[in-house]
């Protein structure tokens, strides 16, 4: 499974990378924005993408939607990680797109069972 993890903080890029191969999935790609990321998505297909939502350049939620408008996204599991922890920011990430929500701070075994939830 290839997994893309956006974040503009290389400590949490890490932190996740580091929680995704402690729970068995080892081909993951790092992106440090939404336009990074969008970059890595055209040039590559990925299974699965974990991003946050308060990015310079393009937040994680433009990316989603951008994302979810291209033919071979539309049913790729998106997973937000993020701070935004509000009942509407849930809600609006899952109208735009995104498949399941994870707030900061989080264990392995969080993003283990979210990820199993929709993979």
């Amino acid at each position: 499974m290839n997994i893309l993890v956006v974040d503009d903080s290389s400590t949490m890029r890490r932190i996740v990378a580091n929680a995704l191969n402690n729970i068995g999935y080892s081909n993951i790609t790092l992106a440090e924005d939404g336009s990074d990321a969008l970059k890595k998505i055209k040039a590559t297909q990925f299974d699965a993408i974990m991003t946050d939502w308060n990015m310079p350049k393009m937040d994680g939620l433009s990316l989603v939607r951008e994302v979810r408008k291209m033919e071979n996204y539309k049913e790729v599991p998106i997973v937000m990680i993020t701070t935004e922890g509000g009942k509407r920011e849930v809600i609006t990430a899952i109208k735009e797109g995104v498949n399941n929500y994870i707030v900061k701070p989080f264990t392995a075994s969080t993003l283990k069972s979210k990820l199993e939830d929709i993979i």
